[in-house]
């Protein structure tokens, strides 16, 4: 048996479960978080990215030597580049001023190539001429694969089979809940589709930002990064299977996250502290016995240059106190969740034709193979 790792790819494993006790006996909840920081590149986003760039390399669609080319707003381009400087293959990311200086930085480290996309949709977001650009690139360099987690929903089969796999063998199935956060849908979707099948009775909570539609609703510009969409991405196969849609304000999850820094020593991103705040509210209302998982998706390393920066919080209105108090302020407040037979779906399968997605890309569950 090897004492060493064959590659860092291999390196991605187990991410650990963590109790909070300092909050939990404070607020009288029951939540532990797991940290997906601790993967190799640094976010819950290595597990697609290396599920999606094997599966393409077994499908002949990426070959040695091959461009890979991404839209992402940070973590999943930085996954893909560290993947990329591994197995040798040329990265394009594409991303939006929502990418923190720090996370471009990581992703030109491992060699990828960033091109910044400052034009916004017609949702207040870059999603959609992100994606349209990359697909132009696409068709423009020889060689090249899109792993598109926007429409792919080889990203919700990735967190089936890691994700929501390891949680239930590490809680033994004890667990009232997952809190997860939801953007282009793998990890929501993934774990829905998981829990369903082999443990309906845990609530699947998912937390998305104000000003995002993926549940319908009106669009607008949000400060949350990694959370949202301007339509239901098809790695949900069926919102009915989401037992709780709660929305965060961006001020509440850049101080959520920021408490927990301070409060238990755990460092995460901005996104992580809006899940936490479900994850909470939840269980106030649950008044679980068995834990809920709240699924962190990235470290706070990557946001020091903003959600641990006073001036650039100032700066942007948001409130830089980190009183302990604060946090049953911000998760008794959080606006009640949308439960199960009351969440709208927003899909826009005409994206897929309008934005010229990939022939590569899986975009329904019915096109994958048994």
């Amino acid at each position: 048996m090897s004492f060493f790792k064959r590659n860092i790819i291999d390196n991605i494993s187990e991410t650990p479960l963590i109790n909070l006790e300092k909050i939990n006996k404070a607020l009288g909840t029951n939540v532990v978080v797991k940290l997906e920081k601790n993967n190799p590149g640094g976010s819950i986003k290595d597990r697609a990215a290396v599920f999606i760039i094997e599966q393409a390399e077994k499908k002949g669609f990426l070959k040695p030597g091959g461009t890979v080319i991404e839209s992402s707003s940070g973590n999943f381009a930085i996954s893909l580049s560290m993947i990329g400087a591994a197995k040798g293959y040329r990265v394009i990311a594409l991303v939006d001023p929502k990418a923190t200086e720090t996370n471009k930085a990581l992703m030109k480290a491992y060699g990828a190539e960033v091109i910044t996309v400052t034009e916004q949709d017609d949702t207040g977001s870059y999603h959609k001429t992100r994606i349209k650009l990359a697909n132009e690139l696409a068709r423009k360099i020889p060689g090249s694969y899109r792993p598109d987690q926007c429409f792919n929903v080889l990203s919700a089969v990735a967190h089936y089979h890691t994700t929501a796999k390891e949680i239930h063998a590490q809680t033994g199935g004890l667990i009232a809940g997952i809190a997860c956060a939801v953007s282009t849908g793998g990890q929501i979707g993934g774990i829905a589709e998981y829990f369903g099948k082999h443990l309906p009775e845990t609530k699947v909570i998912c937390v998305d930002a104000y000003g995002s539609s993926i549940f319908g609703g009106p669009s607008h510009a949000y400060k949350i990064p990694g959370v949202g969409l301007g339509w239901t991405p098809r790695n949900i196969s069926d919102v009915s299977k989401i037992d709780f849609v709660y929305r965060a304000k961006d001020e509440s999850a850049y101080i959520a996250a920021r408490l927990l820094c301070r409060h238990e020593g755990i460092l995460v991103g901005v996104s992580s502290g809006a899940v936490l705040l479900a994850a909470l509210n939840a269980s106030k209302r649950l008044r679980n016995i068995h834990p809920i998982v709240a699924v962190l998706g990235d470290s706070g390393e990557r946001y020091l240059d903003t959600l641990f920066n006073d001036s650039w919080l100032e700066s942007n209105n948001i409130d830089t106190g980190v009183e302990f108090e604060r946090l049953l302020t911000l998760a008794e407040s959080m606006e009640a969740p949308v439960e199960a037979g009351n969440i709208d779906s927003n899909y826009r399968d005409d994206l897929i034709s309008l934005l010229e997605v990939p022939a590569t890309t899986i975009t329904h569950y019915n096109m994958l193979d048994k």
